[in-house]
């Protein structure tokens, strides 16, 4: 039976304690390779991210994709992207971003270690991957489907702990002009996962910066990009001066979520903050 995005994927790894995990969001990748977002060539920042997990980081069991892995929708761009993540032998998980093409990313993603399940188990944890994309929105919305998906999810494996992954933010993360391009109807997700008796984890992209909290027993982290970064705290549009990264997270099996941000630091990249939108 083909896979399909709602199908679960379970994964057997040898470690039985816990789980690795890398977070790579908002890479705004150009199907050009001299392609820049705000001055910065968006493919050489991605680059430095995958050398220094290649290098440095313990392997991962699987690794998360959380959106606008494209800035322009393009084959190219997510040809590019299949293409570097073939260098890793763990699997890829992925959700759109407002920027991307769901549709594109389907034609392009095929075979290799990039793979389309919605729905991932691993040890005594399940995996949940939202798209909360609205075709011509910059803002997110959880969608009938994906909501039945979650409900679903949390029915039949009650006692599994859940790390629940979309692109859009579910709550404020204290920059006014994010604050409104986040989930329109969060409110749904907390309903939903109320009643879990196991732990849950929120994760997400979208906001270019680093956030960490919690609510209603629900842990939330959020992930600067591998590319430009906007400015904690600002009300309106403002790059960060913050260096690309990315996130490596570890599962236990008894619910804890040990979180470690990584910035490539050793690099100069260069960005325009006269620029005043992306």
């Amino acid at each position: 039976m083909p896979q399909t995005f709602s199908s679960i994927k379970r994964l057997d790894v040898q470690q039985t304690d816990c789980f690795r995990v890398i977070q790579l969001t908002d890479s705004h990748i150009f199907g050009a390779a001299s392609g820049k977002l705000l001055g910065l060539n968006t493919r050489m920042s991605f680059e430095a991210v995958l050398e220094r997990v290649q290098k440095e980081e313990r392997a991962p069991d699987l690794f998360l994709a959380t959106g606008d892995i494209s800035q322009d929708a393009s084959d190219d761009s997510y040809q590019y992207f299949q293409q570097q993540m073939t260098s890793f032998s763990a699997p890829v998980f992925w959700v759109p971003g407002n920027h991307d093409d769901p549709a594109a990313m389907s034609r392009n993603f095929q075979g290799h270690n990039l793979l389309p399940n919605r729905r991932i188990l691993i040890g005594n944890w399940q995996i949940v991957m939202l798209d909360t994309s609205v075709p011509k929105k910059v803002y997110g919305k959880v969608g009938d489907d994906d909501l039945a998906m979650l409900q679903q999810a949390l029915s039949e494996y009650p006692d599994h702990h859940l790390l629940l992954v979309m692109h859009h933010q579910p709550v404020p993360v204290g920059s006014e002009w994010l604050d409104n391009l986040g989930i329109k109807n969060a409110e749904v997700l907390f309903d939903a996962v109320k009643s879990h008796s196991s732990k849950i984890c929120f994760l997400w992209g979208h906001v270019h910066q680093d956030y960490e909290g919690e609510q209603n027993g629900v842990q939330l982290i959020s992930t600067p990009s591998t590319c430009v970064q906007f400015k904690p705290g600002s009300e309106d549009f403002s790059a960060g001066v913050e260096s690309p990264g990315y996130r490596y997270l570890t599962l236990y099996n008894d619910g804890r979520v040990e979180s470690v941000l990584h910035r490539i630091d050793d690099i100069e990249f260069t960005v325009d903050y006269t620029i005043k939108g992306y």
